[in-house]
């Protein structure tokens, strides 16, 4: 009876925990669900250095992309008081599709990277972009250092998650006809 109900178990972990949501807080899975609308589901934190994957309607094989917490990843990127925790989302070409402040200690953080327009600015951003603020970022005057080290942490957790869980994007092969690259 023991082995026959532990049996019933793990195929119904097998089952929910192929489908089953990242968590049953409603407010990461609404984070979640901002950075990919699309997503049908999501999986636990996992790997190194820790993600959420976002999954389409055709299940793991659909993969969206990945979130991530920037305060999460090595080396801790600070703005002028403190850790800035931004849940970043990124898509599986390495394009942002978005990123959410959720806390952050800044005195002058309510005109800077709390507006909208601020995190707003690097949905559809390459990882391979500059971020370099006044270049490609918007700088914010007297938020400096805030803004700064924020678009760094974006940044540099990006590339890092990048590197471990994406694949390096493929060259495409030279069509026929086409002259061979010089050596």
């Amino acid at each position: 009876m023991r082995i026959a109900l532990l049996a019933v178990g793990l195929v119904l972990l097998a089952i929910t925990g192929a489908t089953a949501q990242v968590t049953n807080d409603p407010e990461l899975l609404g984070q979640l669900k901002k950075l990919f609308p699309q997503a049908a589901t999501f999986s636990a934190k996992t790997g190194s250095p820790a993600v959420y994957r976002a999954f389409g309607p055709g299940g793991e094989t659909d993969l969206l992309g990945l979130a991530y917490w920037t305060t999460e990843l090595e080396p801790l990127e600070r703005g002028f008081d403190g850790p800035i925790k931004m849940l970043v989302g990124m898509n599986t070409a390495g394009e942002l599709t978005g990123v959410i402040v959720t806390d952050h200690r800044e005195p002058y953080g309510y005109f800077s990277v709390d507006l909208p327009d601020w995190p707003n600015q690097f949905k559809g951003k390459s990882i391979r972009d500059s971020f370099k603020v006044g270049t490609d970022v918007d700088a914010i005057t007297r938020a400096t250092i805030t803004v700064t080290s924020a678009s760094r942490a974006i940044r540099n957790a990006s590339r890092k998650v990048a590197r471990a869980h994406l694949a390096p994007p493929t060259e495409a092969a030279p069509t026929a006809g086409a002259a061979a690259p010089s050596q």
